[in-house]
């Protein structure tokens, strides 16, 4: 285990600076100016030439990449063009509230989707299998921000019983887990929740419903088995494949959320993002595209570990 582990870890390595240079070239070859947004409109030549020095956008592509990677593994993202901050800062604030929002979107997700998924698997080809099948379909079709759009009608403007936007009354830097903060998590929650429902279930489902069917199981049944440790056996095997599929829903959960954060007006990566493409901030671009980038590959990473703690068979391939 622990030479896979190691095996894991080197291949990263690679994989993790491919990610710096797509992000910071990425973000380099977008059309516009990023410094017309803070110039003034008459300013002179040199002035536009002196500004371009102090961002260090007058040097060639490598040499910038070369002085941007260098402070990033030195800790210094740079700072914003918008607002002058440090980029670090605002990308790691906006990184825990969106990751407060996929583990809540999660946490509600994954539990249903698992549940629904055994129950299709388990009852396939009945009216059960069917009803979770257009259930999941439903899930994954609707857009979700329009969904968004819609339970804030409902439960925010009609009924009053929740609010439409923020991250709490005394906004994110004062979250707490009281009821008071916790019922603005909860619209963006489920709104985020419904498409990784409509996966798993579905992956799940089809899952189960071939495990269920090969011959091992009928032979722990003629063992005399009980139902339970017979589904405790089904769901082990499906283990593996399902957690592989919900840690991509994780990472699609923290770094997907753009337009279910602005809807929300919730103060996370994907709200950050957008304000930062709407004003051509390319620290705070790549700052935050690499971090989220970065949070995929790690939950890959840990994702194959789990996969062969719980498999050993992964180790070997």
């Amino acid at each position: 285990m622990l030479s896979y582990l190691i095996r894991r870890i080197l291949l990263v390595l690679p994989v993790a600076f491919g990610v710096s240079v797509i992000c910071f070239l990425l973000v380099q070859i977008a059309p516009g100016d990023p410094l017309t947004a803070i110039m003034a409109i008459d300013a002179t030549a040199e002035e536009q030439a002196a500004m371009r020095a102090a961002y260090g956008l007058d040097k060639p592509l490598p040499i910038q990449y070369a002085i941007w990677i260098g402070n990033l593994v030195q800790g210094d993202m740079g700072k914003s063009i918008a607002t002058g901050r440090p980029v670090a800062a605002e990308v790691f604030g906006a990184v825990k509230n969106s990751l407060l929002l996929a583990v809540s979107a999660a946490v509600i997700a994954f539990p249903i989707g698992i549940f629904l998924g055994f129950l299709a698997g388990y009852f396939r080809d009945t009216w059960i299998d069917r009803a979770v099948t257009a259930l999941s379909i439903t899930g994954v079709s609707v857009p979700n921000y329009w969904l968004g759009i819609v339970l804030v009608i409902i439960f925010s403007v009609n009924l009053s019983w929740l609010p439409s936007m923020g991250a709490g009354p005394g906004g994110s830097q004062s979250w707490a887990w009281d009821w008071a903060h916790m019922r603005h998590l909860v619209l963006p929650a489920v709104t985020l929740a419904v498409v990784p429902i409509g996966i798993v279930s579905r992956t799940v489902r089809a899952l189960a419903g071939d495990i269920l069917s090969q011959d091992f199981v009928d032979a722990l049944y003629a063992k005399g088995m009980s139902r339970v440790d017979v589904l405790r056996h089904v769901a082990r095997n499906a283990a593996a494949t399902a957690l592989s599929v919900m840690g991509l829903q994780l990472g699609y959960l923290l770094g997907g959320s753009i337009l279910i954060e602005t809807v929300f007006n919730w103060p996370g990566s994907g709200f950050l993002l957008s304000n930062a493409i709407f004003q051509r901030d390319l620290p705070l671009l790549q700052g935050t595209i690499l971090i989220l980038a970065l949070f995929f590959v790690a939950m890959n990473l840990i994702v194959d570990v789990v996969q062969a703690a719980i498999d050993p068979r992964i180790q070997r391939t």
